[in-house]
């Protein structure tokens, strides 16, 4: 299991985050949103300093704005660009994973529902072939996110066996409860091949450091325990929520 953290989600830029990332072993996730707003160093100098450094990557893919189970087709299609334009951006940076989310509908209606779907399965093929393993997330956040449950990200995932699977155990938790990280395990453990982690109280996706909310660390220990993927700590508190996090993953879990 190899963890790092986002400096987004801990509001960090890339000089705190790498010396931060350098000092506690661990990697860097990138999100390319911000790679397309600011004037940010490019994914050849980020691996350069990371290479250096001993620091490895995931990417976030781009979400803030983007659908890719769109309904209208010219926003399905600029999804699609700069999912492709995130992936080239990736295979520069190394990344080891890239995390997708798998969009929204805007109203839960038979008719939208199955056009999403098949929009969603057509940027999906889009992508195809992949230039490094890319893990769709779970959400279920908001009535607009389109897949609900571990079945329907199951029932998607055996339709594209070239995906893997991201848990966001905060988002499980908010969706589902307490047992939520753990149905989606029990149905997707085969495919999980990236962690995103964060603690909450339920009510909302608060990005707290673990052990700050009610994800329930110790149930999930035993199901991940030789788990050989990457992680990321998707935890605000700046430096020194990364710091608690690392440290309360590596007593609970041996890391």
């Amino acid at each position: 299991m190899r963890l790092g953290f986002s400096p987004f989600n801990a509001e960090m830029g890339y000089e705190e985050a790498f010396r931060l990332a350098a000092e506690l072993g661990v990697d860097l996730e990138v999100a390319y949103d911000l790679h397309e707003v600011l004037p940010l160093p490019d994914p050849k100098a980020l691996k350069g300093t990371g290479d250096a450094l001993g620091v490895g990557f995931t990417l976030h893919l781009p979400f803030v704005e983007m659908n890719p189970a769109s309904l209208i087709q010219s926003v399905r299609q600029l999804s699609r660009e700069r999912l492709l334009r995130a992936l080239e951006f990736g295979q520069a940076l190394g990344a080891r994973v890239g995390v997708l989310h798998t969009g929204q509908v805007p109203v839960r209606h038979p008719m939208a529902l199955d056009l999403a779907r098949e929009a969603l399965e057509e940027t999906l093929s889009a992508l195809l072939p992949l230039p490094f393993p890319v893990a769709l997330e779970n959400l279920a956040l908001a009535p607009e996110d389109l897949l609900r449950g571990p079945e329907e990200l199951k029932a998607l995932l055996d339709r594209f066996p070239q995906y893997g699977f991201c848990l966001d155990v905060g988002h499980a938790l908010v969706e589902l409860g307490p047992r939520g990280p753990l149905l989606y395990l029990e149905a997707l453990g085969e495919r999980l091949i990236h962690l995103h982690l964060h603690d909450n109280h339920g009510q909302g996706d608060d990005h707290l450091p673990v052990g700050a909310g009610s994800v329930p660390w110790e149930r999930l220990a035993p199901h991940l325990r030789g788990f050989g993927g990457t992680v990321a700590l998707e935890v605000g508190g700046g430096g020194e929520g990364v710091r608690r996090s690392v440290l309360r993953l590596r007593t609970l879990w041996g890391l």
